[in-house]
């Protein structure tokens, strides 16, 4: 996210909006009330739309063409979580607020493109070391695993059928993880367990 995050309060002016966005080349701003708590946001087409309908930003300020409730995503939520929002909601930037709601950052689509762009190299690496070795405890050599395009194939037998179900889950959380494409075998199926 970025942090240092241009924003609106309800009286400013849809002129000074617009010129933020221009200058600062956003498609958006959070309105914030006094104590910074996001109550909306205004988007480039929010401006568009009024410029259209009255020849100019006319005498409107933020307080009136914000979309409210805001979406928004709190600080300690995953990017998973932001993605599908911003997909669900048809939005390119969510405000990011603290556990009061105030603003502490912003996240466009452009931030949560590029986690998910990461090199198969990083991904590999990360599926590797935190997965393979730290998390399950098994040799590097007990298992085999190649990235291509973000999709991890894995290969090799491992203990038991939970062991392969904990560890495919697990790869797929990895961030910049499209699919798992998953050959392991293992040598005993894991006891059933009623759920609780």
């Amino acid at each position: 996210m970025t942090a240092d995050v241009v924003r609106a309060y309800r009286e400013t002016p849809a002129v000074e909006m617009a010129r933020w966005l221009a200058e600062y080349d956003i498609s958006g701003l959070p309105v914030v009330d006094a104590d910074d708590k996001v109550i909306g946001v205004v988007s480039a087409t929010d401006l568009e739309r009024v410029r259209r309908r009255t020849g100019g930003d006319a005498d409107l300020d933020a307080g009136t063409l914000m979309s409210a409730p805001a979406r928004t995503v709190r600080a300690d939520d995953s990017v998973v979580r932001a993605a599908r929002l911003m997909s669900a909601s048809g939005v390119e930037r969510l405000p990011v607020v603290d556990e009061e709601a105030r603003l502490v950052g912003m996240l466009t689509r452009r931030d949560v493109l590029q986690i998910f762009a990461r090199p198969d190299s990083a991904i590999r690496d990360e599926v590797m070391d935190d997965i393979v070795v730290r998390a399950l405890w098994l040799s590097p050599t007990s298992v085999d695993v190649s990235v291509h395009d973000g999709v991890v194939t894995v290969a090799g037998s491992l203990e038991s059928s939970g062991q392969v179900a904990v560890a495919v889950w697990m790869m797929r959380q990895v961030d910049g993880v499209t699919a798992v494409v998953n050959r392991l075998t293992y040598w005993r199926e894991a006891p059933y367990q009623q759920p609780l």
